[in-house]
């Protein structure tokens, strides 16, 4: 009987590898680790022959027919299909890096080069002029190696799951018919979670007294304040453009993507989610806004350089800001801890559906279905009076701490 699509899927593995018939030569073998590719069996000067077609689902039930139609017929041409696919397929590591790189369709190209960078850096000068088809697991290990062993885990994880991208993708164009990097997983140490340092509820006081009694550059004084009123992330913030600004609604809507600044790293970044982000405008918000807007309005930035008006502030400003007020940036606060501070009151405060919250916080939903109708509701009107009830709360506590399930905006 021959293969269907249900029967391949219900494969399960075993102990050993094992094959599935599906007429006329082609098989597919279902190995331990759950792998399953796709083989042509002939007879070529007398004696059989495998030829891998490619790795199931990425190469389906019907590519896998095709192939080995294509591989009959350099057969009954007196060819050897497998000397015909190895001419095919001799491509260099760093010629097909680059295909997949330039194939991303989604990234934007600021995004692309700093990928290209990457590659260049940790992966090609040890593998870029191996052929895919001479490539193994274990020479895919090293350079992932070299990089775990300086320390850097993350970056480690993401040349690992990079290396696998692009061999997937070399297995999609015909270049390959097995991911090497397949077996990779686990492969890096686990990296341990570090939290940004934040304050409990009882210290917010001393913060909102600290930063009103601030020494320093007025716009610095005004980042502050808006950071900790909107808790977006410094990118968002950072990169922010008078345009994203509706003071007739009390909305400042952060783009997907932004018109990137020479010579800025990232300034194309806009919402953590790369979707547009609603902000709703607390009324203490909008008072800083129209001042920032008498300091820096000509210009398209809302926080600009010292040195330039046409750059944004530093990525360091909240920080250095937060060490001059006396707190350890590594331990005891920094501008992130402000995001974990305003989801902790809003949950504390059991006013406020977790939907809402979480849409404001742009976190990512899990569940698909869940997603697609929380991106939709976007819980707007909720949102306005979360974010005014938050900025409320901090004007309250600033002379007597009120807890925040104590607390009821007016």
């Amino acid at each position: 009987m021959k293969l269907t699509d249900l029967k391949i899927k219900l494969a399960k593995p075993k102990k050993s590898k094992y094959r599935l018939n599906d007429g006329h030569g082609l098989v597919i073998i279902v190995y331990p680790n759950g792998a399953k590719i796709w083989n042509y069996r002939y007879q070529f000067n007398k004696k059989e022959q495998l030829l891998s077609l490619g790795e199931y689902p990425i190469i389906n039930l019907l590519d896998a027919r095709e192939k080995r139609d294509e591989a009959k017929k350099v057969l009954l041409a007196g060819g050897d299909p497998k000397n015909r696919a190895t001419e095919d397929k001799t491509r260099r590591l760093s010629e097909v890096s680059l295909e997949w790189v330039n194939s991303q369709r989604k990234w934007s190209e600021p995004h692309k080069k700093r990928i290209i960078s990457s590659l260049t850096r940790y992966l090609l000068p040890t593998l870029g002029n191996r052929e895919l088809l001479s490539l193994t697991t274990k020479d895919l290990l090293i350079p992932i190696k070299q990089v775990e062993n300086t320390g850097k885990i993350e970056l480690a994880t993401r040349l690992q799951q990079r290396i696998k991208a692009i061999l997937r993708y070399a297995i999609q164009q015909g270049y390959l018919n097995y991911n090497p990097a397949q077996d990779l997983s686990g492969v890096v140490a686990k990296q341990k979670t570090t939290h940004h340092p934040t304050l409990d509820f009882s210290h917010i006081p001393e913060l909102l007294n600290r930063i009103d009694s601030y020494k320093g550059k007025r716009l610095t004084y005004l980042t502050l304040k808006l950071q900790l009123l909107t808790f977006t992330l410094s990118s968002e913030l950072r990169f922010a453009r008078w345009s994203e600004i509706d003071f007739d609604n009390q909305i400042w809507t952060i783009p997907a993507t932004r018109e990137a600044i020479k010579g800025v790293r990232y300034s194309e970044r806009g919402s953590k989610m790369k979707t547009p982000h609603i902000v709703p405008l607390s009324q203490q918000v909008i008072a800083i806004l129209m001042e920032l807007k008498t300091m820096t309005s000509p210009f398209d930035l809302i926080l600009t350089a010292d040195n330039s008006a046409y750059k944004p502030i530093s990525e360091n400003t909240i920080n250095k800001a937060l060490r001059s007020l006396g707190y350890d940036t590594k331990t005891e606060l920094c501008g992130h801890g402000f995001r974990s501070m305003a989801c902790s009151a809003l949950v504390e405060s059991n006013l406020w559906s977790k939907d809402a919250i979480e849409r404001q916080m742009s976190h990512q939903e899990r569940n698909h279905v869940r997603a697609a109708y929380i991106h939709k509701a976007e819980h707007l009107n909720v949102r306005i009076k979360m974010m005014q009830w938050w900025a409320n709360w901090l004007d309250k506590i600033r002379d007597e701490y009120v807890a925040p399930y104590d607390y009821i905006s007016n």
